[in-house]
């Protein structure tokens, strides 16, 4: 079967509507909104950068001039909707998700025990620093590592066993991120955190495979198996090659040849209604958007590059809409015009 070409202006008009940037963000923007954007993104990485805003609330904002950073604060620490763990970094991800975290769970647990720096980090005593730190957050509920005797000991980073343990703990799924204070993390039991539909779901590792592979592809529009892995990374190059070929026999999936900004081709994967979301592609906005340097949309800069031919060396900044005044943005400038 010949391949589908996807000419560069529509594979642009198709990258920047799957990146919810096509849209004009104007109107009235809740929380209910907000929870609806970051599922039609996948998650949303939170960084602790802070120069104009931090990350997370100016990849939202970009997107929806009416959102607020309340919206955020409500869906994770009140509802809760939305989770903290690792995608390729931290993030907060549609609590729904959570059980396809279970298998990164299990793998996190193998990588530290195998890890000679992680386990100096524990120190000797390990197995009893993290028996005193689940007695703790038992008895006294959700717990910061400063509130640990052993705070700021350790050469990386400045963590102590008991931080260790603490991520120990978090990264294979027994606690849990209740909240962040002055972007802190705030642990806690993870039956206390989420709910307990969501926490006992075990969907198995094929299905969590088709998940995320599926789900990659869905928000990326086309994209290669390398890049459908690296969205949540919580599969394998490998495993997304191998669902890729079983979805292109079962034809889920069809071979599409993408043209770049510099008239070069190149083969990815596509939904097999690709043809129709190009059809219903919204036009490129004619308004300049901030994004920040964490922004989902140019997170993958040689993706970015292939398709927009745009970075900070071919392009220079332009001036951008300020954010509203409770993001405390005297004179902000786009990183990438789009």
């Amino acid at each position: 079967m010949t391949k589908l070409e996807i000419r560069n202006a529509d594979a642009r008009r198709l990258f920047l509507d799957h990146h919810a940037l096509t849209g004009d963000g104007g109107g009235p923007h809740g929380t209910a909104d907000t929870l609806s954007l970051i599922r039609r993104l996948g998650f949303v990485q939170l960084d602790s950068v802070n120069a104009v805003e931090r990350a997370h609330h100016l990849i939202l904002f970009s997107r929806a001039p009416g959102y607020r950073r309340e919206h955020l604060a409500s869906l994770h620490h009140d509802e809760p909707a939305l989770f903290e763990h690792w995608t390729h970094d931290a993030s907060l991800i549609p609590m729904e998700f959570y059980p396809h975290w279970r298998h990164r769970f299990r793998a996190a647990k193998a990588k530290m025990e195998a890890n000679p720096r992680w386990q100096d980090r524990i120190g000797p005593e390990g197995e009893k620093v993290i028996r005193n730190v689940r007695r703790r957050l038992k008895r006294e509920g959700a717990l910061m590592a400063r509130d640990f005797e052993d705070k700021g000991a350790g050469g990386w980073w400045g963590w102590g066993p008991s931080k260790t343990a603490l991520e120990t703990l978090w990264r294979t799924g027994e606690l849990a991120i209740a909240r962040r204070e002055g972007f802190e993390k705030v642990y806690d039991l993870a039956e206390r955190v989420i709910p307990d539909d969501v926490r006992r779901a075990r969907p198995s590792e094929a299905a969590s495979t088709d998940w995320a592979c599926r789900g990659a592809l869905e928000r990326l529009g086309v994209a290669t198996p390398q890049e459908i892995a690296a969205f949540w990374q919580l599969v394998s190059i490998d495993a997304s090659k191998k669902w890729a070929a079983a979805a292109l026999k079962k034809k889920e999936i069809v071979e599409v040849s993408v043209e770049g900004a510099d008239g070069s081709w190149k083969t990815a994967l596509a939904p097999a209604d690709i043809e129709a979301r190009i059809a219903a592609a919204a036009p490129p906005p004619a308004t300049m958007r901030f994004l920040s340097p964490f922004d989902p949309a140019i997170r993958d800069r040689k993706r970015t590059r292939r398709l927009l031919r745009s970075d900070s060396r071919t392009h220079p900044l332009a001036p951008a809409p300020c954010p509203p005044p409770s993001f405390g943005c005297a004179r902000a400038r786009s990183l990438v015009p789009i």
